[in-house]
This record gives C-alpha cells, sequence and structure tokens, in this order.
C-alpha cells in the first residue's frame, strides 16, 4: 500500500503581517485625524484655534460652546428641522420605492420595464443640476420656504437608488408566494402588505440609511429653497455663526461636530449592514 502524501501551504513571510497592520494603523490615522481635530477644534478659543496649539488637546475645555452654538445660533431649531426633513423623506421615498418596484416587478402590465429604466435615468443626473427647475417649479407651486420645499425633492432624487435596491431584493422573492397568498383569499394589497413588505426589511433599512446619509448633509437645496429660519436645516444654518468682520470659530466648530457625528454614527452602527444589504442585493440581482 502506497504512503499517502501530505501536502503544506507555504507560509507567508513573517515580515508581510506586521507590515500590512502597520499600513492599516497609518491610514486609520489620517482618516480619524480630521474627526479628533474637528472635535478639539470644537471646545478651544480663537487664540489656541490661530495659535500654537492648533492640533493639541484644548488647555481650557470650553463646552460653553456647544451651549452658545445651540441656543445664539439657533441649531437646536436647525437640528430639529434636519430631523423632520430627514425622517419625512425617507419614509416617502420607502413607500414610493416598494410600492414602485412591486408595480414594476410583481404586476404585468405594459410598459412596466420601460418604467423602469425610466426610473434608472435618475442615477444619471446629479441633485444639484437641477436646481433651477426645481426652484421656478417649487415657486410656482408656492411652496418654496417651507418643510415640503425639501422632503419631495429629497425623496425624489432618493427614489431611483431605492428602486434599484427594492428590485434586487424583489427580484429574488418567489413568485409562488403571492400565488399561495392569493389562493388564501389575499388581493394585490393584502398580498403587498403581508407577504412581501415583511421580507423586504433589509432593503428598506438599507434605503432608508441610504436616504438619511443624502439629506442630512446636503447644502445647496436647503440654502436656495428655504430662506426663512424656522425651515433652515443644519448645514445652511451653520452659515449664521459667521460674523461679518470677526467670527468666534469656537461655536463654528461646535455646530460642524453636532451637524457631522449623526452620520457618522450611522456608519459606526449600520456599516455592516448597508454593505451586507447591498452584496445580497447585487447577488439576488
Amino acid at each position: 500500500m502506497s504512503e499517502t502524501k501530505v501536502y503544506t501551504i507555504k507560509k507567508t513571510n513573517k515580515f508581510i503581517k506586521p507590515l500590512v497592520y502597520t499600513l492599516l494603523a497609518i491610514w486609520t490615522i489620517i482618516n480619524v485625524f480630521p474627526i479628533y481635530w474637528m472635535f478639539t477644534f470644537s471646545l478651544k478659543n480663537n487664540d489656541e484655534i490661530f495659535g500654537d496649539n492648533i492640533a493639541g488637546l484644548p488647555k481650557n475645555w470650553l463646552w460653553e460652546n456647544y451651549s452658545r452654538a445651540m441656543s445664539g445660533g439657533k441649531m437646536g431649531l436647525y437640528f430639529t428641522n434636519s430631523i423632520i426633513i430627514s425622517v419625512a423623506a425617507i419614509i416617502l421615498t420607502l413607500i414610493a420605492a416598494v410600492m414602485a418596484t412591486y408595480a414594476m416587478s410583481r404586476i404585468v402590465w405594459k410598459g412596466r420595464k420601460l418604467m423602469n429604466k425610466f426610473f434608472m435615468l435618475g442615477l444619471t443626473i446629479p441633485i444639484h443640476s437641477a436646481i433651477l427647475p426645481v426652484y421656478m417649479t417649487l415657486k410656482k407651486v408656492h411652496m418654496l420656504n417651507s418643510y415640503q420645499a425639501l422632503i419631495i425633492p429629497y425623496a425624489a432624487f432618493s427614489l431611483a437608488m431605492a428602486i434599484l435596491i427594492c428590485m434586487g431584493f424583489m427580484d429574488d422573492i418567489p413568485i409562488e408566494l403571492d400565488e399561495a397568498a392569493r389562493i388564501d383569499g389575499c388581493g394585490t394589497w393584502g398580498t403587498f402588505f403581508k407577504i412581501i413588505v415583511p421580507l423586504m426589511t433589509p432593503a428598506l433599512s438599507t434605503v432608508g440609511i441610504y436616504t438619511f446619509l443624502q439629506c442630512w448633509n446636503e447644502l445647496m437645496f436647503a440654502t436656495i429653497f428655504n430662506s426663512r429660519t424656522q425651515f433652515k436645516t443644519l448645514p445652511a444654518g451653520i452659515n449664521e455663526l459667521f460674523g461679518t468682520h470677526t467670527t468666534d470659530w469656537g461655536p463654528v466648530g461646535a455646530a460642524l461636530v453636532v451637524a457631522t457625528f449623526p452620520t457618522l454614527l450611522v456608519y459606526v452602527f449600520l456599516s455592516k449592514k448597508i454593505q451586507s444589504s447591498f452584496m445580497a442585493g447585487a447577488i439576488k440581482g
């Protein structure tokens, strides 16, 4: 009986692994430093910011910069407006996307493929290239300086990507589930709400996160479509903290932290979910 041969895989050079980790550590520091700098910047006064302590920890931790930004700069109002607009845009996008996807994926009607291609054209249009026509439309329907002036455009420009994500998931849901639901007495709406929507939860969560990131940091629409203080969002409201001749940069940094950290937290806690949902949608599509 012949002897069994044992094959071994050659070990990687022992210097490669430490080198890779070193490079990754350096890359992490490069990416994290702007966040650290912005946070420490928000707790300093102008003398430290423009003096000899640009990148170091604050000598005096000026937490009152946050209270000054939130009260005197009306950042509390702008923060609330950003939440209202973002949540409303997410809800509108989710409803429109999942219903449009259901109509184009599960209901047979002439022109559904053409309609899907029409929606996908939205991916090729930069959002800010449509500022003038959107502005004129909102002006004619008397929607400027209102929550709707931002909610509707944000939802509309998020719709193409939302449908693309939802389509990848919905195409993989077996059509036999729809047929079984109809046999049990469910109509179109019953099948949609009882079968399709629960199975679309991963896609809907991905769409919600994507829409939030799109809405929260947008500046051009927020500045042009809403000029009244009561409807401004955080990115637009931060401009009011700049003085005509002098600027107290500490409160400006505090406002930037308030505006930026929510999106960072969403990324830190939900990035794996976003990536897995996109991958699952790609595989299913």
